[in-house]
């Protein structure tokens, strides 16, 4: 009976130090197994099992996390202040020696990437101006970038991107900053009326002097006329009436007496009736008789 008991308590002592050295890592972590203190094993994601109170299993974030470098007031090269604040994305390798690295090779690497961030926003933002920093935000991201991706290499660390959040200048900076940008914007708007202006003048112009173009055309054309009815006139002139100038002005004579309805009497047989005759179509008429 005592022989079966102890048996139990070692039996329940064996499952107890299996369970207490029993751990689980998940695909989002990676593990450092220490024995008394001294790295040991790199442990993957899955079944672990470690001697308690001998060996100790630390586990590693290697998914991509975010800090914050904290808003800080910054003196731009033309002597202003301005609040700045930006976003550090990073992550761990998950290879065993970033791993190691970055518990081996630095304290806290999430604290250190802050502050590594802030002092590389002041060197960065401290040699431009405020106006510049504005406009050049990618500039600078890609500096802080560039510059914490290279420090923290020793880390086992990867920057991932960076972010820069704001640039604040002071109130009365900011005001002013927003009367010049609009002044501008009213200039532009300003050279922009003007120039739709200049170029609505320029289609009336153009417009008149087409319209001018026309009447000049149709008053030439019109004259042309005139002119060819003229030519046609004097032709048929000359061809009726050349060597019959005498009778062309009894002609015009007689037009004009008509006109007032006056009674003319024209010798028979004349030539002045034979012509009438012939304008209006109709043979004279022989009053002799044949004999």
């Amino acid at each position: 009976m005592f022989d079966q008991i102890i048996y139990l308590v070692i039996a329940l002592v064996v499952v107890a130090i299996f369970t207490k050295g029993v751990r689980i890592v998940r695909p989002t972590h990676r593990g450092l197994i220490e024995t008394l203190g001294k790295y040991s094993k790199y442990a993957e994601p899955g079944f672990h099992w470690i001697i308690p109170f001998v060996q100790n299993l630390y586990k590693v974030n290697v998914t991509e996390q975010m800090v914050d470098a904290e808003p800080q007031v910054i003196i731009t090269n033309d002597n202003l202040n301005a609040t700045v604040d930006a976003q550090v994305y990073f992550r761990v390798k998950p290879v065993e020696e970033s791993v190691k690295a970055s518990q081996y090779n630095a304290n806290d690497y999430r604290y250190q990437v802050v502050n590594l961030a802030r002092t590389t926003l002041r060197n960065i933002i401290g040699t431009m101006s405020l106006r510049s920093a504005n406009s050049e935000r990618g500039v600078i991201n890609s500096d802080l970038h560039a510059t914490l991706e290279h420090e923290t290499q020793k880390w086992g660390i990867e920057i991932t991107r960076t972010e820069l959040k704001e640039i604040d200048p002071p109130k009365d900076v900011q005001e002013t900053m927003n009367k010049v940008v609009k002044a501008e914007n009213e200039k532009i708007a300003a050279i922009d009326f003007a120039t739709a202006a200049e170029t609505t003048a320029d289609g009336v112009k153009r417009g008149e002097i087409k319209r001018a173009e026309g009447i000049k055309q149709g008053k030439i054309l019109e004259a042309e006329g005139e002119a060819q009815a003229i030519k046609l006139v004097n032709e048929a002139a000359q061809e009726f009436f050349v060597g019959n100038a005498q009778l062309l002005r009894k002609l015009q004579a007689m037009e004009t007496a008509l006109k007032d309805n006056s009674k003319i009497v024209v010798p028979t047989g004349s030539d002045l009736v034979n012509v009438i005759g012939e304008m209006a179509g109709v043979l004279p008429i022989n009053t002799q008789k044949e004999k």
